[in-house]
């Protein structure tokens, strides 16, 4: 079964996602990530999407879904590397993303989930 790798970086988890997404490798994301928040008791997620070069409305959701999931489980979501065509279509489909932040790359969403993690 194909899954995108999540790497421990101290009391953060990094996702970069390099291959097209489909419904089941989004759900088994979501299912590795949570578990391994659990695990690790991570206190941050960063996703990076900048190998996306399209997103539908359910891989949208599943990123909101995530970044709802860790928040109960007390890790704050940073996306980043949104396409400029992704976010466009993003916002074609009415898709806002409720509580997921975001940041154009990975050293800047790294200083934002430092910056959330540390005034939470």
């Amino acid at each position: 079964m194909e899954r995108i790798p999540i790497l421990q970086m101290g009391e953060f988890l990094l996702v970069t996602i390099q291959v097209d997404m489909h419904d089941q490798l989004a759900l088994t994301l979501q299912d590795d990530l949570s578990e391994r928040i659990n695990r690790t008791s991570a206190r941050g997620v960063l996703i990076d999407i900048s190998a996306l070069d399209m997103v539908d409305s359910f891989i949208g959701r599943m990123i909101g879904t995530i970044s709802g999931l860790s928040r109960i489980m007390d890790a704050q979501t940073v996306l980043v590397g949104m396409q400029p065509a992704v976010a466009i279509t993003l916002v074609e489909l009415g898709m806002t993303l409720p509580g997921v932040a975001t940041a154009l790359n990975v050293e800047r969403g790294m200083n934002l989930l430092r910056d959330r993690v540390d005034h939470s």
